[in-house]
C-alpha cells in the first residue's frame, strides 16, 4: 500500500523557519508529480507548491519567495523549506503524489506560527 508520511511540522515564531519532509514508499516516486497542500479548518484545501517529475516547480503567490519545494528521488522524499513564516501559514500541510488517475495523500503535519 502506498505510503506518504509527513514530518517536520511544529510550533515556530513568526519569521522563523521549518522544513517539512514527506517520505514516500511503495510506488515509483520518480515518475509522479509531487505537491504540498494546506487546509485550514472550514476552508478548502489550498495548493502550496508543486514539483513535476522533471523538477519544474510552481509556488502559490502567497508563499512565493518564502517557501521552496524540492525532491530527492534517490531518497524518495519530498521537501518544503518554509522561511519567513507568518501566523497565516498556520494550518495542516499535506503531501500529495499524482500521476494520471492515481492520486495519493499523506496524513498531514501541523504547522503553527505563533509568538
Amino acid at each position: 500500500q502506498v505510503q506518504l508520511v509527513e514530518s517536520g511540522g511544529g510550533l515556530v515564531q513568526p519569521g522563523g523557519s521549518l522544513r517539512l519532509s514527506c517520505a514516500a514508499s511503495r510506488f515509483t516516486f520518480s515518475v509522479y508529480d509531487m505537491s504540498w497542500y494546506r487546509q485550514a479548518p472550514g476552508k478548502e484545501r489550498e495548493l502550496v507548491a508543486t514539483i513535476s517529475l522533471g523538477g519544474s516547480t510552481i509556488h502559490a503567490d502567497s508563499v512565493r519567495g518564502r517557501f521552496t519545494i524540492s525532491r530527492d528521488n534517490g531518497k524518495t522524499t519530498l521537501y518544503l523549506q518554509m522561511n519567513s513564516l507568518k501566523p497565516e501559514d498556520t494550518t495542516v500541510y499535506y503531501c500529495n503524489a499524482r500521476r494520471a488517475s492515481k492520486n495519493y495523500w499523506g496524513q498531514g503535519t501541523q504547522v503553527t506560527v505563533s509568538s
